[in-house]
């Protein structure tokens, strides 16, 4: 009995340490949505202490006095601009997703499975350490590249570099090391060619590891900032990321409208892809 009663606080204690910081990092999620629906008198009053220079706290309701959806009406009706750079957003991912799985994939599985020979390891760490590059040690390299090849204030300037990138490939990498090499092996007994054991094997036992590359990698590039604001001078070239009025208190509610719709399509594909994802991350920490 007493035992029970000892896991049971246990429990309760483990769920309150995990539920605590849950709840500090879905307060701004909450905060923006009930932003986006106040009216701008109300926002004012809320936000005095930010934009009035007052010395007092900032007061917030978690559930508005008098709801509105004027914000929204105004951003999704009149405003065109918003919509040209959500569909910046969108052809810039896919065209990023699809090339790094034309170009990162098979990268992978040579790494993993295919060039098993001496040096072929040194090869992937020295290969993989480039991920470990931050954009502000790589911008300068590839601003004169882009430069010297004419696709400055061009959207293939944001799409070449990320469609290279070395993440994918390390991630993708995980899952096809978990595919049984004597399956391999028998698939080639059998007659079957490289291209079809990567097809019909490779594929399908490490997409795991593909699709955990997709959604983080979706998430990252939807909400690139750097590489727009270094290589795009033209303001209608940028992503929905840059997509951010000047904040006043009548913008305040604009900007939290905006915010919010913006963040709708990520946590989209990270609920879709979160199981992938778990296992994808599993992956990329096993030990060979």
């Amino acid at each position: 009995m007493l035992k029970t009663v000892y896991q049971s606080v246990k429990k309760s204690i483990t769920v309150l340490l995990l539920l605590l910081p849950a709840i500090l990092i879905c307060l701004p999620v909450v905060l923006i949505i009930t932003g986006s629906v106040m009216d701008s008198i109300e926002l004012k009053q809320y936000l005095y202490p930010v934009f009035g220079g007052g010395e007092e706290f900032i007061r917030w309701k978690l559930m508005p006095d008098y709801p509105t959806f004027e914000h929204y009406g105004r951003l999704l009706f009149m405003t065109p601009s918003f919509f040209v750079l959500f569909w910046n957003s969108v052809g810039m991912v896919v065209c990023i997703l699809i090339g790094q799985m034309i170009v990162g994939v098979p990268a992978a599985w040579a790494f993993a499975v295919y060039y098993r020979v001496r040096g072929s390891r040194t090869l992937f760490v020295l290969y993989v350490v480039l991920m470990l590059l931050p954009f502000q040690v790589t911008m300068l390299s590839s601003y004169l590249v882009l430069d010297r090849l004419s696709l400055m204030n061009t959207h293939l300037a944001i799409v070449l570099p990320a469609v290279f990138s070395t993440f994918p490939i390390f991630l993708s990498y995980g899952g096809f090391r978990a595919v049984p090499m004597q399956l391999l092996e028998a698939a080639r007994i059998d007659g079957a060619g490289e291209l079809r054991i990567f097809v019909k094997i490779g594929l399908p036992l490490g997409k795991s590891g593909l699709l955990s590359a997709i959604v983080l990698g979706f998430l990252e590039y939807w909400n690139l900032m750097e590489q727009p604001l270094a290589f795009l001078e033209d303001k209608s070239l940028w992503p929905l990321s840059l997509y951010l009025p000047e904040i006043s208190w009548m913008q305040a509610g604009f900007a939290m409208c905006a915010s919010f719709i913006t963040l709708i399509p990520a946590a989209f594909v990270f609920v879709l892809g979160q199981d992938y994802l778990e296992q994808g991350i599993i992956y990329s920490g096993l030990k060979e």
